[in-house]
């Protein structure tokens, strides 16, 4: 029928509403405004109930049960490890940078290099290194968990578990032992290098290390009743370390660099203006693509510093940071290149890419307390300081091939002194359960005064003198010893057919290619239109 309908064009008509009585009008009131009551107690029940359960501040950490307490470690411990894969991929960056910075004679040698440090480091630090660094001993050195016997399941008050914590740190004792090699490529013996390495992976960096990480290292605890500098009020600060990883780094390449002395060949500005200058660098393809790398790394080696997942907004703020001070680095190396020295005129690939780099090594130790304006800043600085280091040691006649001092330590320097300035005071510490703001740090120009900038140049420059003069004697010693174990190459091993990589390695990476040949010692290079080993 009612297709009938429709098809007749006939209209329905509804039936008329019922209207309610009184009494069921009542009872549509009572339950409309019961549910909204219901609704606002669940709201407010919300609000006492969620914070506590996410971590807030508001709500401290003792209303934790024992199961969100795991559940937070367990969060806190996938976090950490997330970020150490991240930070040990910088490896192939690090690889990348050098060897397309280096001559092509010299490849297969920074490869092997970079390798070798990367599995010795990974032993030492197992067997003491992180004992040194971080157990408990005194204010200079860790003495417990060798060879991580007897440590515990969790590191101190992070929640993460310990063993997650150690291969966070082994990738970071990782970078700073595969810095140490950037000033000294193209000359050092492959034998000095495995001595070395040994002193800076497995001595040097973990102990002076200890001093601003360890649990009870005296910078780390600078300024506390008991402590060193009881009256400065404030310890020595490096988040993710710009000092600790990358100045330790930078001026152990420095050491190096001038113990061994320029590579045969090599011609500096001040002796010939016209000839002198960096050896050129055999393919900043993969010097540029390395250096890409390393950045995306970085999102593991500061982001990840806050070993806790439940400070997201940390994390953010910290991965911002580090994002904008590579990029205002690499504008700023780019525009002072253009108007100085031998790239006069030319938009330079070489200190566009080392100005990122200095501004990720900037930022990383003040990446938690800084401001996104304060990262631009400083990371600005730092692209600066980059071509004025490089410059720098050329006049004073150092070889640096890759401005690995410059990078690591020039802008580690800076980067930890920035904090002194431009620590925001809005930011105190990260925490297992998430943020602690209720003692912000306060650079200079943000109304702090001078303690903590006083408090960053002590540890500056105790940590940089120290590693500085150790390293200078390391490489003195080793340089005593006969060949093979003395630090620099033999001479036929420089210049002879195929460098480096034959040399040591009995290999060239470019086999049947055209390399640079050194013709005249202390003169110039041509380059062979047949394989160096013919």
């Amino acid at each position: 029928m009612l297709l009938n309908l429709l098809h007749k064009g006939s209209k329905m008509e509804l039936p008329p509403l019922r209207k309610m009585t009184k009494a069921e009008k009542w009872r549509t009131a009572g339950a409309l405004f019961g549910g909204k009551i219901i609704g606002l107690g669940i709201v407010l029940v919300a609000m006492v109930l969620v914070p506590g359960l996410i971590g807030l501040q508001a709500h401290g950490a003792d209303t934790f049960t024992a199961h969100e307490t795991h559940m937070m470690s367990s969060i806190n411990t996938a976090w950490t490890l997330v970020a150490a894969f991240l930070v040990f991929g910088m490896q192939p960056g690090f690889v990348l940078l050098e060897a397309g910075f280096a001559r092509a004679r010299e490849t297969v040698n920074v490869l092997m290099e970079c390798i070798f440090d990367t599995c010795l480091c990974g032993l030492l630090f197992w067997a003491f290194g992180y004992a040194f660094m971080f157990s408990h001993g005194n204010g200079f050195i860790g003495y417990h968990w060798f060879f991580l016997a007897g440590a515990p399941a969790t590191y101190e008050t992070t929640g993460v578990a310990l063993i997650a914590h150690w291969i966070f740190q082994y990738a970071f004792a990782d970078t700073c032992s595969t810095v140490t090699s950037g000033a000294m490529i193209g000359r050092t013996g492959f034998r000095g290098d495995i001595l070395y390495s040994i002193g800076v992976t497995g001595f040097i960096y973990p102990i002076i290390g200890h001093w601003a990480w360890g649990p009870d290292g005296f910078l780390a605890n600078m300024g506390s009743i008991g402590n060193f500098l009881p009256t400065l009020g404030t310890g020595f600060r490096d988040f993710a370390g710009s000092t600790v990883v990358h100045t330790i780094g930078g001026m152990v390449s420095l050491a190096g660099a001038i113990v061994l002395g320029p590579r045969l060949g090599r011609i500096f500005k001040r002796d010939d203006p016209k000839r002198g200058g960096q050896m050129p660098p055999h393919n900043l393809t993969i010097a540029a693509v390395g250096g890409f790398i390393l950045w995306f790394g970085w999102y593991g080696f500061n982001p990840g510093s806050t070993l806790s997942a439940m400070d997201f907004v940390g994390i953010g703020r910290v991965a911002t940071n580090t994002t904008l001070a590579a990029c205002a680095g690499g504008m700023s190396a780019m525009i002072i290149a253009f108007y100085m020295g031998s790239t006069k005129g030319k938009f330079d690939l070489g200190f566009t890419t080392n100005g990122f780099l200095a501004g990720l090594v900037a930022i990383t130790c003040p990446c938690y307390w800084v401001d996104p304006i304060g990262a631009v800043l400083l990371g600005f600085v730092a692209g600066v300081i980059v071509v004025l280091g490089v410059y720098m040691l050329e006049w004073f006649r150092v070889d640096d091939p890759i401005g690995a001092v410059s990078v690591h330590g020039f802008a580690g320097i800076w980067g930890t002194i920035s904090l002194g300035l431009f620590a925001a005071g809005k930011y105190g510490a990260t925490t297992a359960t998430g943020p602690d703001n209720s003692s912000p740090v306060a650079g200079l120009f943000y109304g702090g005064g001078t303690t903590v900038l006083k408090a960053q140049l002590i540890g500056s420059v105790t940590i940089t003198t120290a590693t500085f003069l150790v390293s200078l004697l390391m490489m003195y010693a080793i340089k005593q010893l006969p060949h093979p174990w003395n630090l620099r190459v033999e001479e036929e091993g420089e210049l002879g057919p195929g460098g480096l990589d034959v040399w040591e390695h009995g290999t060239e990476a470019y086999p049947g290619e055209e390399v640079p040949v050194l013709v005249t010692p202390g003169m110039d290079f041509e380059y062979s239109k047949t394989s160096i080993l013919q």
